[in-house]
């Protein structure tokens, strides 16, 4: 199978993401069920986002142009892709990046995600029989030529033991951080709640810290922040958010809500589902350091990301900053 041939397949999987059919609105339906945290409205956002940003054919064709992908791959090698399952198809990039250069993905799914990319894989098999022997799922990921593994910080190690005689890419935990000047908008704010609770902020590029300037009015945020106020409806993220609230009180410790997001004064880039963690900055110099630093995926902000667009990464958004495609070139 040719590139071209590799584009078109990908081009023609957009399309049957964004139809009425019935086995793909089956396939959704199971996913929901078998996963609490994946909400028709957010399986639809990320599917969305996988075929405007990731699927489209001129796009396919300049990241292939960028990266000067042969069209034939002589040598494809086998390439184990360990999937993480925090989001909606959030191991899709990888799948993609391997399909894309003329490898063959095996694949070990999470058993988070277990639906959507298998039935994916499924229909790709009916338009084209040789793609069965370009993607194969798997328990145990044996006598591969490299992998590709997303997890915690804890299977990272494993991972690192595992697969350290071979090529790899092994990917930790990771969060995003938004810099506020206290000069947003209404409509910023707004898009600043989506980069918080998309995915009920489960994701490595959702906004879990902000950084304010002192005197921060936080006020118009958890006015913002009520677009979400649903979630408390949510009964997995309820549970999440009566446990936090239950520590505050307990702790005598401050906090703001808005009824279903907590904002607490904390250090870390990292917080738990249901609870915002922010902090305060001087100047911006303060906050340079925060581009090399490695527990942060993105920066959102004036001067960084733009608001309300943390979760729609492009082709070439790399998770934590790996280039995937160039060290798929490299095996060749």
């Amino acid at each position: 199978m040719n590139l071209q041939q590799r584009i078109n397949l990908l081009v023609r999987l957009g399309e049957y993401m964004t139809s009425e059919n019935e086995n793909w609105q089956a396939a959704q339906r199971r996913a929901t069920r078998e996963n609490g945290w994946f909400t028709p409205e957010f399986l639809e956002i990320a599917t969305e986002n996988i075929v405007n940003n990731f699927l489209q054919k001129d796009k396919l064709e300049a990241f292939a142009t960028a990266y000067q992908l042969p069209e034939l791959n002589a040598n494809p090698k086998k390439v184990g892709v360990v999937m993480a399952g925090n989001i909606p198809l959030v191991g899709f990039h990888d799948f993609l990046c391997v399909f894309l250069t003329g490898h063959i993905a095996v694949i070990k799914t999470s058993s988070k995600d277990d639906v959507l990319i298998k039935h994916l894989a499924d229909q790709l098999y009916i338009w084209d029989e040789e793609c069965r022997t370009l993607i194969v799922f798997a328990e145990l990921l044996k006598n591969c030529d490299a992998y590709i593994a997303t997890g915690s910080n804890n299977s990272a190690r494993y991972f690192d033991y595992y697969f350290s005689k071979y090529p790899s890419i092994i990917r930790r935990n990771r969060t995003s951080v938004a810099v506020l000047t206290g000069n947003e908008t209404v409509e910023e704010l707004e898009k600043l709640s989506d980069d918080i609770h998309l995915y009920f902020g489960l994701g490595c590029r959702n906004v879990t810290q902000i950084l304010v300037p002192e005197n921060y009015d936080f006020v118009p945020l958890l006015t913002a922040m009520k677009k979400y106020g649903h979630f408390a409806d949510h009964n997995k993220y309820k549970n999440n958010y009566d446990y936090q609230l239950s520590l505050q009180i307990l702790n005598n410790k401050f906090y703001m809500t808005d009824g279903s997001t907590l904002l607490v004064e904390n250090g870390s880039p990292f917080s738990p589902i249901s609870q915002l963690n922010y902090g305060f900055y001087k100047n911006r110099e303060d906050i340079k350091s925060l581009r090399n630093d490695k527990n942060i995926q993105c920066l959102v902000g004036e001067g960084f990301t733009p608001f309300g667009v943390a979760q729609q990464p492009s082709l070439m958004d790399f998770a934590d900053g790996a280039d995937t495609m160039e060290f798929l070139k490299s095996l060749s």
